[in-house]
């Protein structure tokens, strides 16, 4: 089944409280956070903690990651020795601006002991400063070469930096740097997700924020609160329509008359095998119960249509 990324919760290394809540909370991520949520102070015992919760316990969140301090820190060359071999699904790098700063984050990945049959870690890249924005599709291209497979927008520290306001107006005064990340992405098969949504207690406000976020393509969005968990899994996962329409297309693809077809008319609509792809990644995603896809080979065709 294929790993969406609907809902990517930061839990703060620091919180005792919240720590021993992450495992069983219904995101589909959990990102332990051992920079922006942790004062000077208290990083040590914060990633000794981390370190305690990812091995232990039952996690019921499909990925488990760990936003790390920046390499430029005292703090973040030992946080990634102390994690590139821990039972991970990705290393969160902060303020991300070029290829190099992740390149330096593998190069000491490659120092720590990795455990037999144990793979690193992905990496997934927080945009969050104007050069960041300016360098995203450098940054993009060496997803291959460095295992990096999410794109996050920092949307508080960007608005900060290009001292604008990010929360009015709709977020009028970054839509154009959401879009840029949201399109360098998909030209480069990342995933992307949009940025935090600060007042916990104003759902209202957080589901136009993710609802906007959808229609702007991102794939999910971070949060900072449990209570934002279930609707932003409503809000980017498949609606019952979309579900339905799915299923139909590949009932159609499936069918004796339309083997082989490259584009079929389905109740007056043309379909094509590019929305049979589609089709299929969707009912992927979600439990078998809820959807039972009939996998039908995907022909190539030599011709592509727009």
């Amino acid at each position: 089944m294929v790993t969406r990324k609907r809902s990517a919760l930061f839990v703060p290394a620091s919180n005792a409280k919240a720590l021993a809540k992450a495992a069983m909370l219904g995101a589909d991520a959990i990102i332990l956070d051992l920079e922006d949520a942790v004062s000077p102070s208290e990083k040590e015992t914060a990633r000794a903690a981390a370190l305690r919760a990812l091995g232990a316990g039952d996690w019921t969140a499909p990925l488990r990651a760990v936003r790390i301090n920046a390499l430029s820190s005292p703090w973040g060359e030992g946080d990634v020795l102390a994690l590139a071999s821990e039972r991970l699904d990705a290393l969160v790098i902060p303020k991300v601006e070029s290829a190099t700063m992740l390149r330096q984050v593998r190069q000491v990945m490659t120092r720590a002991v990795l455990v037999p049959g144990r793979s690193r870690p992905a990496l997934w890249a927080m945009v969050e400063t104007p050069r960041g924005i300016l360098n995203v599709r450098e940054i993009a291209t060496s997803a291959n070469e460095l295992g990096l497979s999410t794109l996050i927008v920092g949307t508080n520290d960007l608005a900060k930096e290009l001292r604008c306001d990010g929360l009015g107006q709709n977020r009028e005064a970054l839509l154009n740097h959401l879009s840029r990340l949201v399109l360098v992405a998909r030209s480069y098969g990342l995933d992307v997700l949009d940025g935090v949504y600060n007042a916990f207690d104003d759902l209202d406000g957080f589901t136009r924020e993710a609802e906007q976020g959808r229609r702007l393509g991102f794939d999910g969005k971070t949060l900072i609160h449990p209570a934002q968990i279930v609707p932003a899994n409503t809000i980017f996962g498949p609606n019952q329509i979309e579900i339905k329409h799915a299923k139909a297309i590949v009932r159609a693809f499936g069918l004796k008359k339309n083997l082989g077809k490259g584009v079929i008319n389905m109740g007056g609509q043309m379909i094509e095998r590019l929305h049979l792809q589609e089709a299929q990644v969707l009912l992927d995603s979600i439990p078998a119960r809820a959807a039972k896809p009939v996998r039908v080979p995907v022909r190539k065709s030599g011709k592509k249509k727009s």
